[in-house]
């Protein structure tokens, strides 16, 4: 380990015995549930570890705030592509239904899709979403978006790659 290492880690630990508190305490308003907010903040110093601008840290809360809302948006969204998910099972006719390893199973593979599309940029991921759930046609998505119809298919390219490494990894 080196020098810059410990004093970064040292940075990090300050961080959590000055805010762990504060962050928990705020998290906690956000979310019903005292074990998920403890995940979430202790998440987001696990985030403060990957980060090399501790030193320049004005707003230490500021900092975290933004770290933790970015974990609550990929929580709800998480909470919610499951919920759509049991919903639709629920629909099904129970001869019909996959087992509860294979829900199970489905499930990690939409979190990892859902994880992956989200280091798309915002155009790629709106138009991913509107072509494979609303069923929108490549001019189309290019006309909502104000990009041209290649632009959309690369979009969907970019999309269908990440899909794809969720589901069987990166190419090799």
């Amino acid at each position: 380990m080196s020098a810059g290492d410990s004093t970064h880690q040292q940075v990090v630990g300050l961080f959590y015995r000055d805010h762990r508190d504060w962050l928990l305490g705020w998290l906690r308003k956000s979310l019903y549930s005292p074990e998920r907010a403890e995940d979430l903040s202790q998440d987001t110093f696990v985030r403060l570890l990957g980060r090399s601008d501790l030193d320049q840290a004005r707003e230490p809360r500021a900092m975290l705030t933004t770290i933790a809302k970015g974990l609550l948006i990929d929580h709800f969204r998480r909470s919610a592509l499951e919920r759509a998910y049991l919903e639709e099972l629920g629909q099904q006719q129970q001869d019909v239904q996959p087992s509860a390893e294979e829900q199970a199973l489905a499930l990690d593979a939409l979190r990892e899709i859902d994880r992956l599309l989200g280091e798309l940029s915002s155009n790629a991921r709106a138009a991913f979403l509107h072509n494979r759930l609303d069923g929108m046609g490549h001019a189309e998505i290019a006309e909502h978006l104000g990009v041209s119809v290649s632009r959309v298919r690369q979009y969907l390219a970019q999309g269908l790659r990440q899909c794809y490494i969720a589901l069987y990894g990166a190419p090799q």
